[in-house]
């Protein structure tokens, strides 16, 4: 696997330009990275650099920046009074109303053109950012830190400076409009946010502006390390140490273990998840982005275009993930409106765009899958969406369990490839796929081969990538705030969470909304008949001796091996990587492991768990749309069956709604007691249509199959060496490339 060089911020202060020069030759070791760190840290926060307050009118940039730079010791210049005025001549409100709106952004741009500084605090007007040159020129030697200051807040103190008009606001259009209108400049320019809570004091958000700043130029700190990462490797400063580049472009940590954040979860106040209640989907993904991945990495304005790319128009409900009441104290995440109807769209239209960027440009990736059933169809086609620039240099092979996976899925994953996708049957489970993946990306012969052979490197769009993970903790948080918005609760009152699981990377994520602040009082594992988890999380011992996977109507969580289980005991074990590696060490090799008792205590203060029989999963989709005329799929029926039995109705439970029930269509008639099933996916979903009184059936679905009806796939023996054969078939045919 190639070495993924991050460099430093190219906005780096004057005096310390020899490091620049040192960074452009030399790749980020992390013997440099200490001595040029232990260097920087010796220099005033600021240097020659400016820090650039930008925010509304009202957000309080003058006066927290005066307070910013008498924290630091250094010149503080506020852009109205000693640079517009001084150069005009008369009073900002005057010039305005001399010239008018249109004029005086092109007369203030110019002005701050022709403005230098340097180690100063610097305070813009509320305008600034809508004028693009004088921005580019302010950010040449600036950090941009956006005051984002509650809307409420502004408005209070406009109408306490008595100020009824700022640029741009025309008669008839009110303040909280103008004020909206005006977030889209902003968000061009900044480099670093500051969510501000409502009622703050300008000394709070003083402070959370030098925070931001330390942050920023402290990238070197937010790395991550292998699950299976021992104390002896830190020593040594050695070992999966990684940037959240590297960590996403590799896939699997080397050792065989995940990557995790190596200082652990970053977190919100109370306040400032409730500054997210308002926020629409696209806003709350990006400030919870943002909080994980470091600008160094990606670019907050970046940043934000690929979240927009990704949930602005795939999806068939513009809330993306919207919350629907059910019955009781019952609320169900919908998470099927993507453009393949699973919960999977959520993080695979987002995460091929954060992997494209991040990938060196001088080598083609093979991106390698393993699905139980929705995953196949999610990863095709949100690779598919990249451009096509991208598409020449990423290609995703997906391997499903051949006889393992609904008619509709199959269907849907071979009518989802394309010129940089492909599916491939495998004749063994899913437990099978995912293992094999891993030991080819373990098999550093064959990998180097690829790399050195084909100029193509390996990775993986499973949730053992981190980018793939991170996206399902911001439905999560969402779905929680939803029930704030709606006035259900209040902020800070708990709730359940009910989660059909195999792979346990979905109620991780959950997990880590916890852990991040979001009140959840228990995440409810809900399992099928393969309920390893659940006699995991009940006892302590996870037990694979003598159990067979079973085939049942919920084929995405029919799993025995459960990936994201090994982040979540790393978390609980206070990052102990030596014991994590040798709890799957034991897995591995004698098929079961014992937590010990403290750890299982751990476990059991977040999670409790139950599993549901075939019948009862059946009978639950057929009650619920008796009772209510809504269709629950089998999963998502599953973990209604085990929210109903556990949950004491103390508080509201969310149930994670996985899938759209089109795509599970033989088992939908059959618990309803429709009509004879037909063998051919299409038409499943056509006698599906055809019944009035049902809600309407996926049209992405639909239109997937009636297009792709006759497409073929590979299908392949359970060897780990045939699936190694096919790649590097893969790869000769696709990227065509020898050195």
């Amino acid at each position: 696997m190639f070495h993924v060089v991050r460099y430093q911020h190219l906005k780096l202060t004057q005096n310390i330009g020899f490091s620049v020069h040192l960074k452009l030759i030399f790749p980020r070791t992390l013997a440099f990275v200490q001595l040029w760190k232990s260097w920087l840290s010796t220099l005033s926060l600021v240097g020659d650099q400016n820090i650039v307050l930008m925010g509304p009118p009202g957000a309080g940039k003058t006066t927290v920046g005066r307070i910013v730079g008498h924290k630091l010791g250094c010149r503080v210049i506020d852009v109205d009074d000693d640079v517009l005025e001084t150069t005009w001549n008369m009073s900002v409100s005057e010039k305005l109303q001399d010239v008018g709106s249109r004029q005086f952004i092109e007369e203030e741009g110019k002005a701050l053109l022709k403005f230098s500084a340097s180690g100063s605090v610097i305070s813009l007007s509320g305008s600034n950012p809508m004028h693009a040159a004088s921005m580019q020129h302010v950010k040449k030697n600036g950090i941009v830190v956006y005051l984002d200051v509650p809307t409420r807040d502004i408005i209070d103190r406009l109408e306490l400076m008595k100020v009824d008009r700022i640029v741009g606001q025309d008669s008839g259009i009110s303040m909280r409009d103008i004020l909206q209108f005006r977030k889209q400049f902003y968000k061009k320019w900044y480099d670093i946010r500051v969510l501000c809570a409502g009622g703050l004091t300008a000394e709070v958000v003083a402070d959370k502006v030098l925070d931001a700043v330390k942050r920023y130029q402290d990238s070197e700190s937010e790395t991550f390390i292998s699950t299976r990462h021992t104390r002896s490797e830190m020593c040594e400063q050695k070992g999966s140490v990684k940037y959240f580049t590297e960590a996403v472009v590799e896939g699997l940590a080397s050792d065989g273990g995940l990557f995790v954040p190596e200082k652990g979860l970053p977190t919100f106040t109370a306040g400032e998840w409730q500054r997210l209640v308002e926020a629409t989907y696209i806003e709350r993904a990006q400030v919870i982005l943002e909080r994980f991945i470091h600008p160094a990495d990606i670019p907050a304005f970046k940043l934000g275009e690929i979240v927009e790319i990704a949930y602005g128009e795939n999806f068939t409900c513009s809330k993306i993930a919207p919350l629907r009441y059910l019955t009781g104290n019952q609320f169900l995440l919908e998470l099927f409106h993507g453009p393949t109807a699973s919960f999977k769209d959520l993080a695979l239209q987002l995460m091929p765009h954060l992997f494209a960027y991040c990938v060196p440009k001088r080598c083609n990736y093979l991106v390698l899958v393993a699905t139980s059933g929705d995953t196949g169809s999610a990863v095709l086609d949100g690779f598919s969406r990249l451009s096509d620039t991208d598409k020449q240099r990423i290609a995703v092979v997906t391997f499903f369990p051949e006889d393992g996976v609904s008619q509709i899925q199959k269907s849907q994953m071979i009518g989802c490839q394309r010129e940089n996708g492909w599916s491939v049957g495998v004749k063994s489970d899913f437990d099978f796929c995912q293992t094999a993946i891993k030991k080819i990306f373990t098999n550093s012969d064959y990998s180097g081969f690829l790399t050195v052979e084909y100029g193509t490197a390996l990775s993986a769009a499973n949730s053992i990538n981190w980018a793939r993970l991170l996206p399902q903790v911001i439905y999560h948080a969402s779905a929680y705030l939803d029930l704030v918005h709606q006035d259900i609760i209040t902020f800070g009152s708990p709730i359940d969470v009910c989660i059909p699981t195999g792979n346990f990377g979905n109620i991780l994520a959950a997990l880590y909304a916890k852990r991040m602040g979001i009140p959840i009082r228990k995440c409810i594992c809900a399992s099928n008949g393969n309920n390893v988890l659940t006699d995991f999380i009940r006892t302590g011992l996870y037990d694979l001796r003598g159990r067979r996977l079973m085939q049942t109507s919920s084929p995405a969580i029919d799993i025995l091996k459960s990936s994201n289980l090994e982040r979540h005991l790393h978390l609980i074990a206070g990052g102990d990587g030596q014991l994590v590696t040798q709890l799957f060490s034991e897995l591995e090799k004698q098929c079961h492991f014992q937590l010990q008792k403290d750890l299982l205590e751990k476990l059991q203060q977040d999670l409790v768990a139950g599993w549901c029989s075939e019948e009862d999963c059946l009978a639950a989709i057929h009650s619920v749309y008796s009772t209510t005329g809504y269709i629950l799929d089998t999963h998502t029926a599953i973990a209604k069956v085990v929210a109903d039995r556990l949950q004491d109705r103390t508080c509201p439970v969310i149930i994670s709604s996985t899938a759209h029930y089109s795509k599970f269509a033989p088992a939908i008639l059959r618990a309803l007691r429709i009509a004879e099933i037909k063998q051919n996916p299409l038409s499943q979903l056509h006698l599906l249509s055809s019944y009035s009184p049902l809600p309407p059936v996926h049209r992405g679905l639909l239109k997937t199959l009636k297009e792709n009806e006759k497409q073929k796939h590979q299908i392949c023996a359970a060897d780990v060496n045939v699936m190694m054969a096919h790649i590097e078939t893969v790869i000769q045919n696709k990227f065509m490339k020898v050195f």
